[in-house]
């Protein structure tokens, strides 16, 4: 069998996946420290030139079922929804999501950063710490000057290439009808002035209307003697001797090198192994090296090495609620995209070749407000949410609720009415309350885990999506594009519900229009809705968590796993407690913290 690359028996440091964060920490040491030799093993294939992760329009083709650039992973049946097979994916590929994501910018509050320092103990991870970091990644196109944004990183931001009519609509229409938020030109300055304010949403796409990722601008971009980046190696395991990590078996992986060997091979470490496959790889690595909740480990016949009882738990995501709304036809919208259109999008390139504009050079996503009840609306969401207002949120004025977008096209609509055009409104929780778990479900690692995503488990998270659906509904039905609801893909209400929808609504109510109104046999029919068609946002976090070992911490605050020598975990499954935005700059933030902290560590500076 053919052996598609040359790994060397040792390094001095192995990275056990090739994600955003691991890209970063690997580059940013290789050039701090040339005398060290580092290699990077990826699960997934490499992303370098090609057109599909470079093309911003093209993101959600690496959401299809065949797609050979993300992982999927599916919950068992949860209580708290209707819908229990619900897949979460995350990026399987040289880059990791930053190579497939929505490229959505929009960073997280200080206080999200601050509670991972003074309530779970780790000092250095605070804002005023991590926001430098952010702002060193990144050159932020569109005011480089703007408090609390980069302007010299390798990450650029601009608005892409086209603005979509819901983008602006929903801006102008939103501000005015919630006339306690205005517009705003800031939505993601860390602070209270992002919060209740709609603004146009900037995307990780550079000037030239290229994607903007780890892959080619931490290291494509540059050449790197003392690092080696192999795409379609799978880790099966950490190797740990009298308590110290040596390295790391691996295998080729068989859907990026079919006709590879899948022989478990050997490679050494000799001052450090970096777990980094994300919240939904990383805890399996460590559970099948025997770092783990002890009855699972001999469930399986793992030896136990380092019991540790918070591995896989702690599992949080952003459960998001997407309804579709019908369109004027002449809107554009990402719709044909979304379908696979291929003769749509053979028809698009060129103009995208040729300016860097058009649908293939935006995402349809071109506004957002992060909502956050004011003190005379917290009523409205019912008593159950009460306790978690008080709790979460209330003390804390630069924390959303949650997340209220429009985008222009609607994926899962398209492809069922493929003459039709949408828009639809996604509401994605913020902080949810619930919380779920992953585990290993056997040693094959092609066999999906033992996975709750445990949504809506929590009454708060359900109060809050329903009052989000009402709030959204009001805006979309005074946007002058608007066209009817897709009754099929909204709740239904009761016959005679004052909630119930005029079906002879088939374009814009007047501005002053009257309010929907609703029962609780009205509330039961939009909370039964929101559990039978919640998906993911895509932004799972927290399952090796970075807390003290007696609350069910996995690494301490320098990233060491408990009670192992020589081995980090850094990625997205360190988060102690949630953030309320797209993880992206959460991803960034980690890699380049990790990097600074194993650089001091081995007599260097990042």
């Amino acid at each position: 069998m053919s052996t598609p690359h040359t790994i060397e028996p040792f390094y001095d440091i192995v990275f056990a996946g090739g994600g955003t964060a691991a890209l970063i920490v690997a580059t940013l040491l290789a050039t701090a420290l040339p005398d060290l030799k580092i290699a990077v093993l990826e699960s997934g294939p490499g992303v370098k030139g090609k057109f599909e992760h470079t093309t911003p329009g093209l993101y959600i083709s690496h959401l299809a079922p065949t797609s050979k650039t993300a992982q999927f992973y599916f919950s068992k049946p949860s209580p708290g929804i209707g819908n229990p097979m619900g897949d979460r994916c995350a990026g399987m590929c040289v880059g990791g999501g930053s190579s497939i994501n929505f490229m959505l910018y929009n960073r997280p509050s200080a206080s999200d950063y601050d509670d991972w320092e003074t309530k779970y103990g780790n000092k250095g991870w605070g804002s005023k710490n991590i926001i430098p970091l952010l702002q060193k990644a990144e050159t932020y196109d569109i005011e480089p000057t703007k408090v609390n944004h980069g302007d010299s990183g390798p990450l650029h931001i601009t608005y892409g290439g086209d603005v979509f009519d819901i983008g602006k609509q929903y801006i102008d229409v939103g501000s005015k009808f919630e006339k306690n938020r205005p517009q705003s030109d800031e939505g993601s300055g860390f602070t209270a002035d992002s919060i209740n304010k709609f603004f146009q949403m900037p995307k990780w796409i550079n000037k030239d209307g290229i994607r903007s990722d780890v892959a080619h601008y931490y290291y494509y971009n540059l050449e790197f003697k003392n690092l080696a980046v192999f795409d379609g190696v799978r880790v099966n395991r950490v190797l740990v001797t009298n308590g110290t990590a040596t390295g790391v078996e691996y295998f080729f992986d068989k859907r990026v090198h079919e006709g590879a060997s899948k022989d478990l091979k050997i490679v050494s470490a000799s001052k450090l192994v970096v777990v980094s496959a994300g919240a939904m790889g990383s805890p399996l690595i460590l559970e099948r090296s025997g770092i783990g909740r002890k009855d699972i480990l001999n469930k399986f016949n793992i030896p136990v090495v380092q019991e540790l009882a918070g591995v896989g738990e702690n599992y949080q995501d952003h459960p998001a609620v997407f309804t579709p709304y019908y369109a004027d036809p002449e809107t554009t919208t990402m719709d044909a995209i979304f379908r696979g259109d291929a003769d749509f999008v053979a028809k698009v390139i060129p103009q995208y070749q040729k300016d860097r504009t058009g649908w293939l050079a935006t995402n349809g996503v071109d506004a957002i407000c992060k909502m956050r009840p004011h003190p005379d609306e917290v009523a409205q969401l019912g008593p159950k949410f009460k306790k978690y207002w008080d709790e979460v949120l209330k003390d804390y004025p630069d924390k959303p609720l949650f997340i209220l977008m429009a985008t222009g096209g609607s994926p899962g609509d398209a492809p069922a009415e493929p003459t039709k055009k949408f828009i639809c409104h996604n509401t994605f929780l913020s902080y949810a309350a619930s919380r779920g778990y992953l585990h290993i479900s056997s040693t094959d690692l092609y066999a999906n885990p033992d996975f709750d995503c445990g949504y809506f488990t929590d009454p708060a998270d359900i109060a809050a999506v329903r009052w989000g659906y009402k709030k959204a509904r009001e805006i979309f039905r005074r946007l002058p594009i608007y066209r009817g609801p897709r009754l099929a893909a909204h709740p239904q209400f009761p016959p005679g519900s004052p909630a119930a929808w005029d079906i002879e609504e088939k374009g814009p109510v007047a501005f002053d229009a009257p309010v929907f109104t609703y029962t609780k046999e009205d509330d039961e029919a939009i909370d039964k809705f929101s559990r039978d068609v919640v998906i993911t946002s895509w932004h799972s976090l927290g399952t090796c968590a970075m807390k003290p070992r007696d609350q069910n911490g996995v690494v301490d605050s320098s990233l060491n796993v408990y009670g192992i020598k020589n081995l980090k975990v850094a990625d997205l499954s360190i988060p102690p407690s949630n953030v309320h935005s797209n993880t992206y700059a959460t991803a960034i933030a980690i890699g380049e913290k990790a990097a600074t902290i194993i650089a001091e560590e081995l007599g260097g500076k990042v």
